[in-house]
């Protein structure tokens, strides 16, 4: 079966997850996992790196990785340090462009004494550069280049910088394990632990759902996935793994929405609590914010609660875009609910390993959830539920909601909010540029069409938040 990726990096890491996930159902994986980088690199010649025996040990670096990685880090997001290597190590470079002029104003900008004048040409000496950048922003002739990493222009948190080995290091204290650097690093060097295991061994110990039932709760952000299919076949293909039934956290969206519209009215100042990276990075970059936060669970924890009181021994397992997810299950009382989290891409690799091709299978139906709720998946969708659940409840509360596309907008709103000249009374805030649809643990990572989101919303059976809410609390008596 041929299946696309954006990039080298993204094949590389399916494939690993797809050999963990086919030895541990068969039983094989503690004595079969040393043999996984031979099968994804054979012969004698190298591809990606200088040599074979470079490329299989960083191939069993991401075999670790797919297996849990490091236990005793508690973040989710890693840096595999022998990856870790190919990058620009100076940030500060004069290029060919330098015309040697008689101005210097580089030299004299520079608040280090680090740049010198060779042979009319600009040199910096790197033991003394601090990589202000003052230097390539008065360079007449763009001749100085400021370079980043891709690794830390993509964190938007501040979180990476590069240790004294000038391989990326990840500041947990900073971290929202948003994900992005993991996409955005060319050379797979970071990368998000998988609990793939976790979930291939709940699925097999529940002997095929007779000793537990073991619940599938996926995403809205569904709708912007596996291209190939449709997605009434992905949940065939989901339960085909073991699954006893597959949720909607739309539902669980639903419910926050309704949770919400009330918290809303009562403090009349409130930021959203569904995406967990936002949360992370008010609690880490504006403490004094975090007494607005919603109190509400996300519509993953939502609907995944109701589960467990429906049926205490049950197991759930939810399935999205987000690697912050991955962190979000191991907080109370979020790990009372969710047993574990694996990602849209790990799901790819789960469905390969058991040869299930979802485009070959029939439709199951998924139809529970509201237009609202599924339209989470978008940025502004939360707002929008909210202003529904309030006009269905007959309410004239008016609210002004501020969606943050993107965590560099989250902090913009955050500033203003700090400093009270925020014209908004709701903060929707996502870490991901286009909401979830845009999470790091995507299948595709192109551009994607919000519209699409809206009209999954509209094949919704139920058009209201309270009709769907209200048929969760019939199906629970």
């Amino acid at each position: 079966m041929n299946r696309n990726f954006d990039t080298s990096v993204q094949l590389l890491k399916y494939q690993v997850l797809k050999e963990v996930s086919k030895l541990a159902f068969e039983g094989r994986l503690r004595e079969g996992y040393y043999e996984i980088p031979k099968t994804i690199i054979p012969g004698k010649k190298a591809t990606m790196r200088c040599c074979v025996y470079k490329e299989r040990a960083i191939v069993e670096e991401r075999v670790h990785m797919a297996m849990g990685g490091d236990r005793d880090n508690p973040n989710v997001i890693e840096v595999i340090d022998i990856a870790c290597d190919e990058c620009p190590v100076h940030r500060v470079t004069v290029s060919d462009a330098c015309r040697g002029c008689i101005a210097h104003r580089c030299q004299s900008v520079c608040p280090k004494d680090a740049i010198r004048i060779k042979d009319q040409h600009a040199v910096i000496d790197h033991d003394k550069c601090v990589a202000c950048g003052r230097c390539a922003s008065v360079c007449p002739y763009g001749a100085i280049l400021e370079q980043v990493r891709p690794c830390e222009r993509s964190c938007k948190a501040g979180a990476i910088k590069m240790d004294e080995d000038e391989k990326a290091h990840i500041n947990n204290e900073k971290c929202v394990s948003c994900g992005a650097c993991v996409y955005q690093c060319p050379f797979g060097a970071i990368v998000d632990k998988s609990y793939i295991v976790d979930a291939i061994e709940m699925i097999k110990e529940s002997d095929q759902n007779r000793n537990y039932k073991v619940y599938a709760v996926i995403a809205p952000a569904i709708s912007s996935q596996f291209a190939y299919a449709k997605i009434g076949q992905i949940v065939t293909g989901i339960k085909k793994l073991g699954i006893h039934e597959v949720v909607e956290a739309a539902l669980g969206a639903d419910m926050t929405a309704y949770k919400e519209s009330d918290e809303l009215m009562e403090k009349g100042f409130l930021t959203s609590s569904c995406c967990p990276a936002f949360v992370d990075f008010i609690h880490k970059n504006f403490p004094q914010m975090v007494e607005h936060i919603s109190h509400n669970l996300s519509p993953m924890a939502e609907i995944a609660k109701y589960i467990k009181e429906t049926d205490p021994t049950g197991k759930v397992i939810f399935i999205g875009p987000c690697t912050a997810k991955k962190m979000e299950v191991k907080r109370e009382p979020v790990n009372r609910y969710v047993d574990c989290v694996i990602t849209f891409e790990e799901l790819q690799a789960l469905l390969d390993s058991r040869d299930i091709e979802p485009e070959n299978l029939e439709e199951s139906p998924l139809n529970n959830a509201s237009y609202y709720g599924r339209i989470f998946a978008r940025s502004g969708g939360v707002s929008d539920a909210v202003v529904q659940a309030l006009k269905e409840k007959g309410e004239e509360f008016t609210v002004k909601a501020e969606a943050c596309d993107g965590l560099e907008a989250c902090k913009i709103a955050l500033l203003k909010a700090n400093k009270g000249v925020l014209d908004a009374n709701f903060i929707e805030g996502m870490a991901c540029v286009g909401g979830c649809i845009g999470g790091a643990a995507c299948v595709t990572h192109g551009p994607k069409d919000k519209n699409e989101v809206d009209k999954y919303g509209k094949l919704a059976k139920e058009t209201g938040i309270l009709d769907s809410i209200r048929i969760l609390e019939l199906s629970k008596k």
